[in-house]
Formats: C-alpha cells, sequence, structure tokens
C-alpha cells in the first residue's frame, strides 16, 4: 500500500500559509537535499486547489529548469477541490478528486506505486490527519514567528497522536521534524 507524506514549512507559531513570504532567508543546501530525497522517493502529488493554483503559475513555466519544477512538471497531479472542473485544470498530468474524497484517496493509496507526497496544502494535510489518511507528517520548522496566517492546526478539535521519526537542526537554525501516526 502506498503511503501519503506531507511536507511543509511552519514558522514556530505554527502558520504554514504563504510560507513564501518568510521562508526564503532560511533556504539551504541541507533544506535541498532533503526536499529532494522525499521528491524521489514519490510518483504522485496530491494538494488542495489554492496549492494548484499558487504551484501552476509558478512551476508550469520553469519546464525542467531545476528539479522541484521538473518533479512537478512531470508527474501526475492529483487535486482536491469542490470548486474546479477537469476544464480549469491546464497542467498537465493532473486529475480531480471531489465527491467521495475519503473513497478516492484510499484508492490512490491502495493503487502500486510509490509514495504520494502532499507539498503545503495545510488545510488538506489537517483534513487527512484528521481522517487517518495521512501517514506521514515533515515539517521544516523556521525560527521564525510570523504572526499572521493560517496555521497548520488551526481549529483542530481531535487529539491525533503522532511519533516523532526523525529530526535534525540545519546550520540555519530549521528544524526538520519528521512524525508518523503513534
Amino acid at each position: 500500500m502506498r503511503e501519503i507524506a506531507a511536507g511543509l514549512f511552519m514558522s514556530l507559531d505554527g502558520v504554514a500559509e504563504r510560507p513564501d513570504r518568510w521562508m526564503g532567508q532560511y533556504w539551504s543546501d541541507e533544506m535541498s537535499e532533503g526536499i529532494a530525497e522525499s521528491l524521489a522517493a514519490s510518483d504522485a502529488i496530491l494538494m488542495g486547489k489554492d496549492t494548484y493554483v499558487a504551484f501552476e503559475q509558478m512551476w508550469k513555466p520553469q519546464g525542467d529548469s531545476n528539479p522541484m519544477a521538473a518533479f512537478l512538471n512531470g508527474t501526475h497531479k492529483y487535486v482536491v477541490s469542490s470548486t474546479l472542473d477537469e476544464a480549469t485544470l491546464t497542467w498537465p498530468d493532473t486529475s480531480l478528486i471531489t465527491g467521495d474524497i475519503a473513497g478516492e484517496i484510499t484508492r490512490l493509496k491502495e493503487a502500486p506505486g510509490k509514495t504520494i507526497r502532499v507539498p503545503g496544502s495545510p488545510r488538506l494535510v489537517q483534513w487527512l490527519l484528521a481522517e487517518g489518511l495521512l501517514d506521514e507528517l515533515a515539517l521544516n520548522i523556521m525560527p521564525l514567528v510570523a504572526g499572521e496566517g493560517a496555521k497548520l492546526f488551526e481549529g483542530t478539535d481531535k487529539e491525533i497522536p503522532l511519533k516523532l521519526t526523525r529530526s535534525n537542526a540545519l546550520k540555519t537554525g530549521v528544524i526538520g521534524a519528521v512524525y508518523t501516526r503513534a
């Protein structure tokens, strides 16, 4: 069975929305290497509507100009949305997930293949955790209080026990932490 693994950038105060506004100063080769390893173990992408729209605008035009663009442009993308339709999906190799979202994601997990990667999409990650569908949560925690923006666990109303499986402190002060369900 395939696993679903999410990777997010987060501030110390839990903000995971629009990390591009504050994470650049902490970017490093160490972080790039960790992300490259996770992408190599993946063959599909799962994301929410907002992440799809932002990533398509940012990465699609770059072609294969860098490893992240090459991965995103060459990998099948599944978009969870109740407002998009197939006609609005202009990024090649993209499928829409609507209706019985939990059932569709369960079928994806049961299909053969590598890990399904969830880059960003904090609301989707929160929902996947609550539904018991997320197998791994990798956080790059920036040494910064963002102050405003949607927090990863904002509105979570139930306890979800997790187990720390890996962690490391990067030279920039970023803490990389990987959790699985306890």
